[in-house]
């Protein structure tokens, strides 16, 4: 049985390493089962890399695991609501769930910005949002409070 909230924590534990290199924290798991197949969290800063995003990271290595580009058994924990780039690279992965926790009022392509279109897709993600929303906002909120405060 999947407990959404105990994989959240852990994808706040990788949003927690994003943060302490300077990253915007995000930080995402990906489950087979009930097991982590893959971590990763932010980082295109470091990478100098417009696509390391903790979701493009995590989806990278597990495929790699497994050799295969496929991962149809797997579920993806985001701390925050994907973009348009990782909605898509998880479609493509044919990942079975996504779960994310904070909404992303700018970026979000799965239900803030745009409704991502499943529906003319050859493959359909279930979603959910809002798990742990709370913290996962405030890790980001607490973030870019840091970054406007040390610009003054």
């Amino acid at each position: 049985m999947r407990d959404d909230e105990f994989f959240m924590q852990q994808a706040l534990v990788e949003a927690n390493k994003s943060l302490e290199k300077g990253e915007v924290p995000v930080g995402a798991v990906l489950i087979s089962g009930d097991k982590v197949l893959s971590r990763a969290f932010n980082e295109p800063i470091r990478a100098n890399d417009p696509t390391a995003h903790a979701e493009i990271i995590a989806l990278r290595k597990a495929c790699l695991k497994r050799r295969n580009y496929r991962l149809s058994d797997c579920d993806l924990y985001v701390t925050l609501e994907p973009c348009v780039m990782c909605i898509g690279a998880a479609v493509h992965a044919r990942i079975r769930r996504l779960v994310f926790g904070a909404y992303d009022p700018k970026g979000g392509a799965v239900e803030s910005v745009m409704n991502f279109p499943f529906e003319e897709m050859n493959h359909r993600i279930e979603t959910k949002g809002g798990v742990l929303a709370d913290e996962c906002s405030r890790i980001l909120k607490d973030f870019f409070s840091i970054k406007r405060t040390s610009k003054t």
